[in-house]
């Protein structure tokens, strides 16, 4: 009996020792952890969400879904709001004056790029307070080429003021690519209100090398949607159908509907103005058809009132 006594004492130690051991290395482990900087879980998720919701607005907005990019910008804005997160509201603002200018919403479009490069400004975002004064710039001077009737006047000055004011911003973006290339577009879209057809094309094209070696398939189709205006506009309307060419064949690579249809009513009114009727009325059907497919049918109906 006192043999089993003191047998069932041992294994007694041995177990209290056991699970002491345990208690020790788990609270070394709590300690270890509880004291490490970290960032709470649900901030990157949250994050991560603003970021995917800001990227998906924009791409809904590429394919001339305006209203529902709108919604989803909300989202992605009360996220960046709930993050604190300077450049995630900043971005957000960039594409909400993106989208409510081709909806026609000029005065808010301009407020909300105002508001994004005074807060890139306030907290020491250079190139995106840039970025976002290079959207103002595009706005104006698209606002500038339809006041002048024909998209462009010789002389322009206030292009003149703005191919200024861009090559200040194009400074301070040099470090990154995109906004680079954002201002190079911009740059060229000065050129071309000022009729320097030559110089258009040429810095349009380092935007369009730039987005072709990061495969921003999208942004590419745009490039050579621009250059085929310049020569449209110069009155080179072969090689303007051959630029057209091109950004359709970057769009069919992106699978982007509103491009796709955007150019082949561009080549429309290419080929209206060359005076070849049959294949202008060919081009606005493939445009008016795409739009039905991707469920614009405003855009649909009122050019199909051309044919």
């Amino acid at each position: 009996m006192k043999l089993q006594s003191a047998k069932k004492k041992k294994s007694m130690i041995k177990k209290v020792l056991f699970f002491s051991a345990l208690l020790i290395v788990y609270c070394s482990l709590f300690i270890a952890c509880s004291s490490a900087p970290k960032k709470a879980p649900e901030i990157f998720t949250s994050l991560l969400l603003a970021a995917n919701q800001l990227k998906l607005a924009n791409q809904t907005a590429d394919q001339g879904r305006y209203e529902d990019a709108l919604l989803i910008l909300d989202e992605a804005l009360r996220l960046a709001l709930s993050t604190d997160d300077s450049a995630l509201r900043i971005k957000t603002s960039m594409s909400r004056g993106n989208i409510l200018f081709s909806m026609g919403r000029h005065s808010e479009a301009f407020t909300e790029w105002e508001n994004a490069a005074a807060e890139g400004d306030d907290s020491d975002q250079p190139v995106l307070a840039a970025q976002a004064r290079i959207y103002t710039i595009r706005g104006k001077l698209v606002l500038l080429a339809n006041e002048s009737g024909d998209g462009w006047k010789e002389g322009d000055t206030a292009a003149a003021e703005y191919k200024v004011q861009l090559n200040q911003e194009l400074v301070l973006v040099k470090s990154d690519a995109l906004s680079t290339a954002s201002g190079y577009v911009t740059l060229g879209m000065a050129e071309k209100q000022m009729g320097h057809w030559v110089e258009a094309e040429s810095v349009v094209k380092q935007a369009l090398e730039i987005h072709d070696k990061n495969r921003y398939l999208e942004d590419a189709a745009y490039d050579w949607f621009l250059i085929a205006s310049i020569r449209s506009l110069a009155g080179n309307y072969d090689s303007s159908l051959q630029a057209l060419e091109k950004a359709l064949s970057f769009d069919r690579r992106a699978e982007n509907g509103f491009g796709l249809a955007s150019s082949w009513q561009a080549a429309g009114d290419v080929y209206q103005k060359a005076g070849r009727t049959e294949e202008s009325r060919k081009a606005y059907r493939r445009a008016v058809d795409i739009f039905r497919a991707i469920n614009l049918k405003d855009r649909a109906e009122n050019l199909e009132a051309k044919l």
